[in-house]
């Protein structure tokens, strides 16, 4: 299991699980923006809407006019982040960290920029 040493990446992913916790939804996301501001959402699914819970964190960030981020936590019983929750994030701040944690909030895997952005062909 990774070590998350960071403090402030330990209450990102108690606010995730909090948010998934809250409403029984598949996936609790945080996000934390430059300022240090935080920002929980849970995954959306409306006839008219559906946005994966790190899509909505990320949505609440930008709309409130997050500059950027700095980390963001899903807690999911997921193998993996999925592609447009990791491109939510990227959209924003390329360089930002994405934890994925279990739903005892235990962080199961840390990504960064490297780990996660496409490798390109030449």
């Amino acid at each position: 299991m990774p070590d998350l040493g960071d403090p402030e990446d330990a209450k990102i992913v108690t606010l995730a699980r909090s948010a998934r916790a809250r409403t029984g939804a598949a996936e609790g996301a945080a996000v934390r923006d430059t300022d240090g501001r935080t920002y929980a959402a849970a995954t959306v699914a409306l006839p008219s809407l559906t946005l994966t819970a790190l899509q909505a964190a990320v949505a609440a960030a930008v709309s409130s006019g997050a500059p950027g981020l700095e980390a963001a936590a899903v807690v999911t019983a997921s193998d993996a982040v999925d592609a447009a929750s990791l491109a939510a994030v990227r959209d924003l701040t390329p360089s930002a960290h994405v934890l994925r944690a279990d739903a005892s909030g235990a962080v199961v895997e840390i990504n960064s920029a490297e780990t996660l952005l496409p490798e390109t062909s030449s």
